[in-house]
């Protein structure tokens, strides 16, 4: 039974996945744009981090979309079909789960950020903190 339930969501999935690439590939509305300044103060703030995905993962789709309407543009690592990202996922992170933000620190040591409503709320704070510096600096 346990392997005919699993046929079965694979069977599933399997039908779902070009549906769910064309709605990943869809145009979504991009929040304002940002001064020359804030770009770069965001992009400095964005600088070695990586976001980890399945390529049909719902929650990735959501959090890849956020990055697009937000304008963020972070390397994206394939941990569905990339070995390599697979293996730096479960050596960092500790577990193969996806989305997942893995964020450098000063003192080298990798932070890593699970949860699509996280990974969202997180990089929505850089890119508010980065269009506003004074409050940043004063908080």
């Amino acid at each position: 039974m346990k392997t005919l339930i699993r046929a079965f969501f694979r069977l599933v999935r399997l039908l779902l996945a070009p549906f769910m690439l064309l709605w990943a590939a869809w145009p979504v509305r991009r929040e304002a744009s940002r001064s020359p300044e804030a770009e770069q103060r965001l992009q400095a703030a964005l600088e070695g981090m990586s976001l980890y995905h399945f390529p049909t993962c719902p929650f990735c789709i959501r959090t890849r979309r956020a990055l697009r309407r937000m304008g963020i543009d972070l390397p994206l690592r394939d941990a569905l079909h990339d070995p390599q990202a697979r293996e730096e996922l479960e050596q960092g992170g500790g577990r193969i789960q996806v989305p997942c933000l893995r964020i450098p620190d000063a003192n080298g040591k990798d932070r890593w950020l699970y949860e699509s409503d996280d990974i969202i709320a997180y990089l929505s704070r850089l890119a508010r903190e980065a269009e506003q510096p004074e409050t940043r600096k004063a908080a």
